[in-house]
């Protein structure tokens, strides 16, 4: 292993390589000075180019950090990844279809470096079937240019399957907190692990590059050899940067990093607003032990709101990052978390959540349909991307969509607990058709999921027959005006239409921990059943 230079990595990328880049989102554990070395050194010398970069996590600040160091016409050839969003200036080239862009399921990428570390032919597994990822709805392409097939359709023992192929990286940069003299990596500072040792060992079997980026180095045999996140035999060049941040808006919060827990009273609680009382609503759905995956966007309130109330530790709240437990990051940080029970490699999260593991799911909607498909990754003209989406959502047992009921200048206000819709959104969400299917309702259907769509003046299921059907209403709505007014087509109505709950629409606390008590579950297995009921003891 030799330390170098961050501008030293750079001069070693060559055209056409194929780079595998570590980290998530708004810069958990995200490689940001070597990705910013290379996007210099083509401004600088036109080199180099063609490249191919391949990301699970969208990366960036929602600006130029991230991925957008290399948002250059000629050096950015292909991208492919979990989301673009966090990225503007890649989607803007994959928009003008100046690159080949795949957007895929950030689970199935994560997943695909492990088989690509052990020589496997690819991954097989059953998420993105019926979705815009499946190759008869054309396999997760987000430009004209990208006409490669990087998603087939098998079938094995009579069942339909989706095979994600191996890419041919090249180049691995990665991240971590502190690398010894033999260039074994910790993570000790990091707010998530991702999949480090995965890319590692997947660049390494393909003769390529190993580059981790730390903050700081330390004498040979001095790192804790069970924090070794990234063993040295992987490791070919490591770059030190001092002023590393934990996350692009984050020098370093030590409950990311696991080092405390931080009092509830830290956390800071949601202001009363329209997202509040959508999150609220949802929460409502939480039982105790309830075992959750809390999405980017208005679902990440929930956890917010859980520790406001005291409630938090009744549930388990995940995210798809690999944290278990505590209160996931709102905000410009999603990803991270606090006051976690545990902290494990993305893939093996994702293995959790692809077996039906959660319990209840909570995730944002753009656009709805009356089959109740549901679009977050590509509607108007911003390329969004599944991210974590399509795992989560295709899997979860009891499916929770979250938004508001219309976008674009909304403006409510409660008076005395009343909804009263001061300006009504320009934009309709629950639309005839959706742009592009992120989850299909009739797959949800067929498997049996129990799915809700909540918004703050309506809520709605998906029923019987599979179609949007309207079950609660907020006190002060118009149905037709408001809400049947306000879709492009008309939902089925429940003969047992009620009220939303009216704390939701109160500023005080709503009682979340009494709620949740009262929603009991029976247990998860037979046996726990047993057990609870006295049998055997």
């Amino acid at each position: 292993m030799r330390v170098v230079r961050a501008d030293d990595v750079a001069k070693l990328i060559e055209t056409g390589d194929t780079l595998l880049i570590g980290g998530s989102g708004a810069g958990h554990s995200v490689p940001d000075t070597l990705i910013a070395a290379i996007g210099r050194r083509f401004l600088a010398e036109g080199a180099p180019r063609d490249l191919t970069t391949v990301h699970p996590v969208g990366l960036g600040d929602h600006g130029d950090r991230g991925i957008g160091h290399l948002a250059h016409p000629g050096l950015l050839k292909r991208v492919v990844a979990g989301a673009l969003v966090d990225s503007p200036p890649v989607a803007r080239l994959a928009l003008d279809n100046k690159i080949e862009a795949y957007t895929l399921p950030q689970g199935c990428l994560s997943q695909l470096t492990r088989e690509m570390a052990a020589g496997r032919p690819g991954l097989v597994t059953h998420v993105g079937l019926g979705t815009f990822i499946d190759p008869r709805h054309g396999g997760g392409r987000q430009s004209a240019l990208a006409t490669e097939d990087l998603v087939e359709l098998i079938e094995l023992g009579g069942r339909e399957y989706l095979f994600f192929k191996p890419l041919p990286v090249t180049v691995a940069l990665l991240r971590g907190t502190t690398a010894d003299e033999d260039g074994n990596v910790t993570m000790e500072h990091e707010a998530v692990f991702g999949e480090m040792i995965s890319m590692a060992q997947a660049v390494r079997r393909r003769g390529g590059l190993v580059v981790v980026q730390v903050k700081r180095l330390a004498s040979r045999g001095t790192l804790p050899p069970k924090q070794v996140k990234i063993p040295g035999m992987l490791v070919d060049l490591v770059v030190v940067d001092p002023a590393q941040t934990q996350t692009f808006f984050t020098v370093h919060d030590p409950a990311y990093a696991g080092e405390l827990r931080v009092p509830l009273s830290h956390i800071a609680p949601l202001p009363f607003s329209i997202r509040k009382v959508v999150a609220r609503r949802a929460s409502l759905e939480l039982f105790p032990g309830a075992i959750c995956n809390l999405g980017s966007g208005i679902s990440t309130g929930i956890a917010s709101i859980a520790a406001e109330e005291g409630a938090l530790d009744e549930v388990v709240l995940t995210n798809e990052q690999g944290l278990i437990g505590g209160a996931p990051a709102t905000g410009n940080e999603p990803g991270a978390a606090r006051n976690y029970h545990a902290m494990v490699d993305q893939p093996y999260q994702f293995d959790f959540y692809d077996g039906g593991g959660i319990e209840l799911a909570f995730l944002s909607f753009a656009e709805v349909d009356a089959q109740c498909n549901v679009n977050v990754s590509r509607f108007g003209d911003r390329i969004i991307g599944p991210g974590g989406f399509i795992n989560i959502s295709q899997n979860a047992q009891t499916m929770v969509f979250s938004a508001t009921f219309t976008s674009g200048g909304l403006d409510l206000a409660w008076p005395n607990g009343e909804t009263r819709i001061v300006k009504e959104g320009r934009e309709k969400k629950f639309v005839r058709a959706v742009q592009q299917v992120t989850y299909s309702g009739a797959l949800a259907h067929q498997n049996g999921q129990r799915t809700f769509f909540v918004t703050e003046r309506a809520v709605f299921r998906r029923n019987e027959a599979g179609r949007l059907e309207l079950i609660e209403i907020a006190a002060g709505v118009d149905l037709e005006r408001d809400i049947l007014a306000q879709m492009e087509f008309r939902p089925d109505i429940s003969p047992a239409l009620k009220q939303m709950d009216a704390r939701l629409f109160l500023p005080q606390p709503m009682g979340l921990a009494g709620v949740i008590a009262a929603n009991r579950r029976a247990p998860r297995s037979a046996r726990l059943a047993r057990l609870s009921s006295g049998e055997g003891t």
